[in-house]
């Protein structure tokens, strides 16, 4: 998992790795980075993105569930179905039914997961609590005071869970209890867990870029990594080979035997970007791996060494910035991520921006916006595009679903609005 905008008809396809003798699958269709991957045991990916969805991938074709009102961060799969989670502070599960809002947290939701009886749902959000929630909708929120929580597991009975927090935490709870347990300070920020099925080891990564392995009875270390990479974003485990893949902020995929506690594989998965989200497919031959492209990644393991770093081409912004005037570099950092320039089919977040000027706000047909944005008396120009940097979105729109961002120097808003002037009447897209 993990921790949070090419314009294509989703479909998965093949493409032929320059110095691998094997393939390596991409899937395609998502309108923003890939936050979160689970794998369930047949094998159906689900994806979490940026771009407010969750994508089910069957075969060749994905299913897109639409509910979010902001980018999810993370999804798991239990025997109900999906769960997502994500920057709207809610907790949806999935059935052929549609959405249903099991919880809301105060805070941006990080991470999710189901018990292994698949009961319950836990979820870690940056209002500092642990979530769980059952599938009929009852629920509660323990108080955790490690900071935003930022990844939580259960322990193999399901009467324990593990959570981590900026604080540099690790506590034991209890799924029944009031109870918790100090288990580990460690100084840094912890970012992600993975927990043993058979309960011998307990693995957390931290923002120091180091992988430490503990007994998660006494807190003792078994065994640590690091590469002098940093941070540690995501991680999955495949009990059967004996695998522990570790994503970091600098684009690469470690992998341990956990068996041995040995690192068995450092690969450059991406030329830029962090990874986000990890996942094994059943037979743990294949990994998936997610970050700041559109698209989700998936090498055979055995194979991983062989391949060069990869990145969307489409992924316009990870050009370097001296080959891009300076509004299209603001465009490309502040906007980007969420809105096409083109007309036609677009998975992002936000609405297109084609023939934005001139436009009443909130008017794009098929977009949902919010309240404060639907039948909004603003008209997109110079003035009004100016002042929404200037002061923020959520000073100028207050309610809108637009993150908080400003571009504070007069000449970079001046520079972002001559770039829109000219992109957003480009050639509709095919």
């Amino acid at each position: 998992m993990r921790i949070r905008c090419a314009h294509m008809l989703a479909l998965m396809i093949w493409a032929a790795a320059p110095s691998a003798a094997q393939d390596f699958t991409t899937l395609k269709g998502h309108g923003g980075p890939v936050m979160g991957i689970a794998v369930a045991p047949d094998g159906q990916v689900v994806t979490a993105s940026f771009d407010n969805s969750v994508g089910v991938w069957t075969g060749r074709d994905p299913k897109w569930l639409e509910a979010h009102d902001a980018a999810v961060n993370d999804v798991a799969v239990g025997p109900m179905g999906p769960v997502s989670v994500g920057d709207d502070f809610a907790v949806y599960a999935w059935t052929d039914d549609g959405a249903r809002k099991l919880g809301v947290h105060k805070g941006k939701v990080a991470d999710v997961k189901v018990s292994p009886d698949g009961a319950l749902v836990a979820t870690a959000s940056w209002d500092g609590t642990v979530g769980l929630w059952d599938f009929a909708g009852t629920g509660t929120r323990r108080d955790l005071s490690v900071g935003a929580v930022n990844d939580v597991v259960f322990a193999a009975d399901g009467n324990s869970l593990f959570a981590a927090g900026s604080s540099g935490a690790i506590l034991e709870i209890k799924a029944d209890g009031p109870e918790k347990r100090v288990l580990v300070e460690n100084g840094f920020g912890v970012n992600v867990l993975s927990l043993a099925p058979d309960m011998t080891w307990l693995a957390y990564g931290a923002v120091d870029g180091v992988t430490h392995v503990i007994d998660p009875d006494t807190g003792d270390l078994i065994a640590d990594f690091s590469l002098d990479r940093r941070p540690i974003l995501a991680m999955a485990h495949h009990a059967g080979t004996n695998q522990l893949a570790v994503g970091d902020g600098e684009g690469f995929i470690m992998v341990v035997d956990t068996a041995e506690w040995r690192i068995t594989r450092s690969f450059q998965a991406t030329r830029s970007g962090p990874i986000w989200a990890l996942a094994y497919d059943p037979t743990g031959e294949t990994i998936y791996a997610g970050g700041l492209d559109d698209v989700v990644y998936a090498w055979p393991v055995a194979l991983l060494d062989e391949y060069d770093a990869v990145a969307d081409g489409e992924r316009s912004f990870l050009r370097a910035v001296e080959d891009m005037p300076n509004g299209e570099r603001q465009f490309m950092r502040k906007c980007s991520i969420c809105h096409a320039l083109e007309n036609g089919v677009s998975r992002k977040a936000g609405p297109t921006l084609y023939h934005l000027f001139g436009r009443a706000a909130g008017t794009v047909e098929g977009y949902r916006y919010s309240d404060i944005l639907d039948g909004s008396d603003i008209i997109w120009t110079d003035e009004t595009i100016d002042r929404l940097f200037d002061l923020g979105p959520d000073h100028y729109i207050p309610g809108s679903k637009m993150p908080m961002q400003r571009i504070t120097a007069a000449q970079d808003r001046a520079d972002l609005i001559e770039f829109l002037k000219t992109a957003t009447k480009r050639k509709e897209a095919k």
